[in-house]
């Protein structure tokens, strides 16, 4: 056993923060462990096919290097100015000895959703895991700071995408499927910095809790899972210079956590395992309560 609140190290020397997105793995440090070289796989998802969006790092990507290391084959949804990070993503799914597939578009836009899951059920042979994990966020002022251009753009990625990759997605999910959306204890426990953000995380467990009462009859679960302070690209990006020094050090175990550290929750909604598990939602939190 390890003890939680020393396995990895704090942050104590923070990056410089950035002012746009998308956040890159070269530009963040302490680069984020994604379970790189510590993820054992144990069989759970055999012959699955599941398409991640937000696949090419942070969270995304330690759910592909799980999913491919349990046996599916892994089609990866990015913005294109991720390339570098989708493919080195893509390279651990193969050396995991499964297929990868990478599918770059912006998810803003509707047919680009629709198309995202034409091209991953071909390119994987079909689709039977769906997680719903891109989002965009920013530090924001006072609700009458926050530009509508930005709102606006919130909401589309983290709201209109996952409703129409959904909607695109169930032709092809077959009874067993499973769909999976990252939440976030933003979502219970909101940041007024985050006003934009915090919403379309609310709306999101509603999104998963009504969607599974709709697509239980079909033999579909639907699940989430709300992260707390986790770093990723995301985080030095979102601009807010005065939160990275004792990012996560709020939480009862006093630490930021890690991508590789909500692997194995996206790995069991997905397996067999949850079989009777549907409208949940799982908190990696560090100890803070939803």
């Amino acid at each position: 056993m390890r003890d939680p609140r020393t396995k990895y190290p704090p942050l104590s020397d923070p990056p410089d923060p950035r002012n746009d997105q998308p956040g890159l793995l070269g530009e963040t440090e302490p680069r984020p462990d994604h379970g790189e070289e510590s993820y054992r796989g144990s069989g759970r998802l055999p012959g699955r096919h599941a398409l991640i969006t937000g696949g090419d790092s942070g969270i995304g990507r330690a759910v592909a290097i799980a999913f491919a290391r349990e046996g599916a084959d892994v089609a990866l949804s990015y913005l294109p100015e991720e390339q570098a990070d989708a493919e080195e993503t893509a390279e651990w799914i193969r050396k995991a000895g499964r297929e990868a597939a990478l599918l770059p578009g912006d998810l803003t836009d509707e047919q680009v959703c629709a198309d995202l899951v034409a091209d991953a059920a071909e390119s994987l042979d079909g689709l039977d895991i769906l997680v719903l994990n891109a989002g965009y966020q920013r530090s924001r002022g006072e609700i009458d700071e926050i530009p509508t251009e930005e709102f606006d753009k919130v909401m589309h990625t983290n709201l209109y995408a996952p409703f129409w990759l959904a909607q695109a997605a169930l032709p092809h999910l077959r009874p067993g499927s499973s769909i999976i959306a990252t939440t976030s204890i933003q979502g219970y426990d909101p940041s007024p910095g985050l006003f934009d953000y915090a919403l379309t995380k609310a709306a999101l467990v509603a999104f998963v809790q009504m969607l599974a009462e709709e697509q239980g009859p079909h033999g579909i679960r639907v699940n989430g899972v709300a992260p707390g302070p986790i770093w990723t690209p995301l985080i030095p990006a979102t601009g807010w210079p005065k939160k990275l020094p004792t990012f996560g050090e709020d939480t009862p175990l006093g630490r930021a956590g890690q991508p590789a550290e909500l692997a194995g929750a996206y790995v069991f909604l997905a397996s067999e395992d949850a079989s009777y598990v549907s409208g949940g939602i799982i908190p990696v939190t560090g100890g803070r309560h939803l």
